[in-house]
């Protein structure tokens, strides 16, 4: 079954719960004096709050939530709220009025709470200004929300209720057999997939493969029952590299801390790694975009909708560790969430800073759904939005794809047919099709990795801008498709 970003949408359709209880979004912290502060929100009433906000004003913020919903949120996620404090996302060396600034923070929060801070303080962070803490008096958020010195309050153990989530979550590790009409074959017999020639990315090795630029693949892992993705990673074109990374913690307890490593249990990041750099041997596979880059995997989470504590702390975690790799120019990341995550952003904007291009997918959803706006991260200024479109002489987006204005690119992943991209498979001597706005997001990153090899000493931006120029709309950005398809051999050759 071809894999996909799906996104918890569905819950926008389900029917709005009555005006009794006024939690206006819209409104700075609007209490209903008739509702009992020590009385939370149901989950159900949560729902329908973000609902209303969706259908209102087309999306979220925790920032307009009232204080009576952000409490009650906290409570429902097993009262972890994550605080973002201090003017700035990160400070890479504190000073020690900074960290007494933070002790004082967390000790007021204790205080409230009638705690002791070292029973309540989960997690803090050395490099991002956040922590989390379990909060479980409604005084507690409306205290913290009157300081000037709180970035962000979220709750980020509060994950939507089972019944407004689609039971599909991008994964499956499912092989399929590829039609002949949508591979070529290269000399050594690996598949060129069909859509590597609406983009010129054949044509493009003859100037760059990607050879010596570092890759980072934020996912669900690589699975260790693929060869190609494994000791066959540089077979014929030897002394590049994969390395494998686990950050994600499987389990349903917020207080475990024990990762259980890198290999995929989803699908979804062997298709998305695959797509990047799988290689150009014998073994008459689908080759990657970059097919001598090297690449880096993380296992940041566990499908590609970012709804729980461990998934979002463990894409934190990858970006901070990706940031700081001088081998690593690109961070492709095909995954994310309808609304913003502060400390995963947090993450995104020190990366940034590091000088990384990070690329991120517009979101994928079922048809009926993809009308709905570009998703996090890839609603954020810091990275690159891609989505992808059919196979056509006009624009017009796959299936399931999101599209906006945030969007910088697209890419052809979708067939007259509906048949999508062929990537490398979960198993040995396996393939199988992938498609949405993940393999669109992947591939880019590709062609990114191309074009940076080409020209090693260029920076982010004037890879970007070359991007930007060897895209069809070109100087023009569509209000829906951004700059539009690049070709390749243009980026690569200048001309």
């Amino acid at each position: 079954m071809t894999k996909y970003l799906f996104i918890l949408l569905t819950a926008l359709f389900v029917t709005f719960s009555s005006c009794n209880k006024e939690t206006d979004l819209t409104g700075a912290h609007v209490e209903n004096p008739q509702q009992d502060p020590t009385t939370p929100l149901s989950a159900s009433e949560i729902q329908s709050k973000i609902d209303e906000s969706f259908q209102n004003t087309g999306s979220f913020n925790w920032a307009q939530a009232s204080n009576l919903l952000l409490w009650s949120a906290t409570v429902n996620g097993d009262n972890i709220l994550s605080v973002g404090y201090g003017s700035e996302s990160f400070t890479e060396n504190r000073s020690t009025l900074q960290n007494l600034q933070k002790k004082q923070l967390i000790q007021l929060i204790a205080n409230t709470e009638k705690k002791k801070s070292a029973d309540i303080l989960i997690y803090e962070n050395d490099v991002l200004n956040y922590f989390d803490i379990q909060v479980s008096q409604y005084t507690t958020i409306a205290k913290l929300r009157e300081l000037g010195q709180i970035r962000y309050l979220e709750p980020n153990g509060y994950e939507l209720p089972s019944t407004a989530q689609r039971s599909e979550s991008g994964c499956s590790t499912s092989s399929e057999n590829i039609a002949s009409a949508d591979y070529g074959t290269l000399s050594s017999g690996a598949k060129i997939p069909w859509s590597y020639y609406e983009h010129n990315i054949n044509k493009a090795w003859n100037y760059s493969k990607g050879r010596g630029i570092g890759v980072g693949v934020i996912d669900t892992g690589v699975s260790d029952y693929q060869a190609n993705m494994g000791y066959k990673f540089d077979d014929y074109y030897s002394n590049r590299y994969i390395q494998k990374y686990g950050t994600y913690v499987d389990s349903w307890k917020w207080w475990a801390t024990n990762t259980d490593g890198y290999h995929d249990k989803c699908g979804h990041g062997t298709s998305s790694c695959s797509s990047v750099a799988a290689p150009n041997n014998n073994s008459g596979l689908p080759v990657g975009v970059a097919y001598e880059c090297n690449l880096i995997s993380y296992r940041g989470t566990s499908d590609v909708v970012l709804n729980g504590y461990h998934e979002r702390r463990g894409v934190t975690e990858a970006l901070q560790q990706l940031a700081v790799r001088n081998d690593v120019k690109i961070i492709s990341m095909s995954i994310g969430y309808p609304w913003s995550i502060g400390n995963i952003r947090d993450a995104v904007v020190y990366a940034y800073s590091k000088n990384k291009m990070i690329l991120a997918a517009g979101g994928t959803s079922t048809s009926y759904t993809n009308w709905y706006p570009v998703i996090f991260p890839a609603s954020m200024s810091e990275t690159i939005a891609v989505t992808g479109v059919e196979e056509d002489t006009q624009y017009d987006e796959c299936d399931v794809c999101h599209y906006g204005s945030q969007i910088d690119f697209t890419y052809v992943m979708e067939r007259a047919n509906n048949h999508h991209q062929p990537v490398t498979g979960y198993y040995n001597n396996s393939s199988s099709y992938f498609g949405g706005s993940s393999v669109a997001t992947a591939s880019t990153a590709g062609i990114a990795a191309l074009i940076w090899a080409k020209y090693p000493n260029w920076s982010r931006e004037q890879v970007f801008a070359r991007m930007k120029w060897a895209a069809a709309l070109y100087p023009n950005k569509s209000s829906d498709f951004g700059y539009g398809n690049i070709d390749a051999l243009k980026a690569v050759r200048g001309y």
